[in-house]
């Protein structure tokens, strides 16, 4: 029996540490347990504060095939599936490493719902694309990016802080929802996620190219930011325009996790210039 092809090898950016200082929570989210429990004052909240928590969203039965999805996908049982990226710091000894082992090596996956039947289902769960509908502003939904971030124990790397929006070719005035979904426990020490809530009512804010395509660091500093812990099985309803970020996973932990965004079906995009005009290309010459 052949042994199945290794997808193609793609590496992710080596990045600095980032400074302890600009990941402090202040507080931690609350929500609801279930999809069903959604209603007019959950609608409002996340109207107001950019966020809604959904504790249990999904059953142990839903994450495993997730995690049973992703783990094939790692492992090359698709060989026509070729995005991958594993961690900048492992590719010294990406060679070394035994099957375990490589799944703790990988960065992120990317535009993989046609590629695993399971990862789709749960990109299209009925009880989700029922309360995207409210958050979308009466919208049906549709997802425009699928991907799947990974935290790898000790080695996984910050995610810094930025808005979404400032990826997405949509105009400002677009909804835009995006979905984060813990298929291990997501905890401050290995890089749940965090937010400023309310902020995504203030506009955007200049990104530059620094860890990533990032918020500058001195805007952030002092914030008070909300972490969002989760239970596998947990999941985050974020706006587009919502400050958010993760740190290093400073734990010997996973922390896997699914991010799928959506929009209202039939959006049309604007030019790539459209978006720099509002978060700048490199700051629009400000020093970060």
């Amino acid at each position: 029996m052949s042994t199945p092809a290794t997808p193609e090898v793609l590496f992710d950016v080596v990045a600095d540490m980032h400074a302890p200082e600009l990941y402090q929570p202040k507080a931690i989210a609350e929500g609801v347990e279930h999809f069903e429990d959604i209603g007019p004052e959950q609608i409002a909240f996340y109207r107001e504060q950019g966020y809604l928590v959904v504790r249990q969203a999904f059953n142990p039965a839903e994450v495993q095939d997730a995690i049973d999805g992703l783990v094939d996908l790692i492992m090359g049982k698709r060989p026509d599936f070729k995005h991958v990226y594993f961690e900048g710091k492992a590719k010294e000894i990406l060679p070394t490493l035994g099957p375990e082992q490589r799944q703790d090596a990988v960065r992120k996956l990317g535009m993989f719902v046609e590629f695993d039947a399971r990862l789709k289902a749960l990109s299209h769960h009925a009880g989700m694309l029922a309360a995207l509908k409210p958050l979308l502003q009466g919208h049906d939904a549709e997802m425009f990016q699928d991907m799947a971030l990974i935290k790898p124990p000790r080695l996984g790397r910050e995610k810094p802080w930025h808005q979404d929006k400032a990826y997405f070719e949509y105009a400002l005035g677009t909804p835009v929802v995006g979905v984060w979904i813990a298929l291990d426990e997501a905890t401050i020490a290995n890089g749940c996620m965090q937010l400023l809530p309310g902020r995504h009512k203030e506009g955007p804010i200049l990104h530059f190219q620094r860890r990533d395509w990032q918020i500058c660091d001195n805007t952030i500093l002092g914030a008070q930011s909300v972490a969002v812990p989760l239970k596998p099985g947990g999941l985050l309803f974020f706006d587009g325009m919502l400050p958010h970020g993760t740190p290093h996973n400073s734990s010997p932990n996973r922390r896997r996790a699914l991010q799928f965004h959506y929009a209202p079906v039939g959006t049309t995009k604007d030019a790539p210039e459209e978006r720099l005009k509002h978060f700048g290309s490199e700051g629009k010459n400000v020093t970060c």
